[in-house]
């Protein structure tokens, strides 16, 4: 059986799939955890491959919005509650699934923080609560009332549906006139690279969002207007030069 767990015809097949099909890192960690499934459960024996160098994760950069995009955004929405929705998402660098989990009680006004408990990885921690939209709570709470969740569904007792709020952002995103390909989490997104661009250290901004390193965070340095905004093309003093 030793033979099987090494067999060269499955390692060619491997580097057939990454060399001349051109299958993505993620694709290629499925199959190999197929196999190992496979030969650990069925052969009881591992699988023996050798080295073999895998694709690299692509990097794709966040798509982020202009401060005159969010305000069109936020302003498009004619409901009171999708606008408040809309305005925490972005406000706070909230998660779709940590917006619609935000209970009463998770919003401190004197401290003026949102509480956001177990996001990601089951990590809680605190984020910004805004004057602006602590004054559009407060409308918001004397028109709809909620008694326990933040945002309610249409049934009593039930949270607003991740893809509720996901559809509140499209339809506001349509009548905004915005073009890019965005979500829900562009909000996030754009929080964070605005809070980079106004000079917000990169730690606090870690903290905010609750990621676990900072490597994750300095994503937003790659899109910030801040880090390349300020550069000048070349072209510029080309054919425009500045007078000196």
């Amino acid at each position: 059986m030793g033979a099987v767990c090494g067999r060269s015809d499955i390692r060619g097949y491997i580097l057939h799939q990454i060399e001349v099909k051109k299958l993505s890192a993620g694709s290629i960690s499925q199959i190999l955890s197929a196999l190992r499934f496979v030969y650990e459960e069925v052969y009881k024996c591992p699988l023996v491959l050798g080295e073999i160098e895998r694709p690299r994760k692509a990097r794709q950069l966040p798509v982020v919005l202009s401060l005159e995009e969010v305000k069109a955004l936020l302003e498009s929405s004619g409901n009171l509650k999708h606008r408040v929705l809309l305005m925490i998402a972005y406000s706070a660098g909230l998660r779709v699934s940590e917006i619609v989990h935000l209970k009463l009680e998770d919003i401190d006004s004197e401290r003026k923080l949102i509480h956001v408990h177990s996001g990601k990885g089951q990590k809680d921690r605190y984020t910004i609560l805004s004057d602006v939209v602590l004054d559009g709570l407060r409308d918001y709470w004397k028109a709809y009332k909620p008694q326990s969740w933040l945002f309610e569904g249409q049934r009593a007792g039930e949270s607003y549906s991740v893809r509720s709020a996901q559809k509140v952002f499209e339809n506001a995103a349509e009548k905004a006139g915005i073009r890019k390909h965005v979500s829900i989490h562009t909000l996030r997104h754009s929080f964070a690279t605005h809070l980079l661009e106004q000079g917000t250290d990169i730690r606090f901004i870690q903290a905010l969002l609750g990621h676990s390193s900072v490597k994750t965070t300095e994503i937003y340095t790659h899109v910030s207007r801040r880090q390349i905004g300020a550069l000048h093309s070349p072209i510029d003093q080309i054919l425009h030069p500045r007078e000196k």
